[in-house]
């Protein structure tokens, strides 16, 4: 038998060792951001847009195959913060991207 801490899990009501329930908990906290294709992305990656989006604020239109360099997760499922050139804060819905 081993030394470690068994610890109560509220969700499955078991028992179980401290270092299985902070594994479940971390991979509970990450979010998976998927493409328009299905696609996992992550910081870093680049996308290219589906379709053209007229964004808000700025008086722009991206257009249909614009290449986004560098993509940050913002912790929701559906949205990805970005840079482009002439607009600040540019958040995109995952929907609308696929990654390159």
């Amino acid at each position: 038998m081993s030394d470690e801490d068994y610890v109560y899990d509220e969700e499955s009501g078991e028992w179980m060792p401290a270092s299985e329930l902070a594994a479940k908990q971390a991979a509970a906290d990450k979010v998976e951001v998927r493409d328009a294709v299905g696609n996992l992305l992550s910081d870093g990656d680049q996308v290219t847009l589906i379709k053209d989006l007229e964004v808000k604020g700025a008086g722009q239109t991206l257009k249909q195959g614009t290449l986004i360099k560098s993509i940050r997760l913002t912790g929701d499922p559906q949205e990805i913060d970005c840079k482009y050139p002439g607009i600040k804060g540019l958040v995109l819905r995952a929907e609308f991207v696929r990654k390159r």
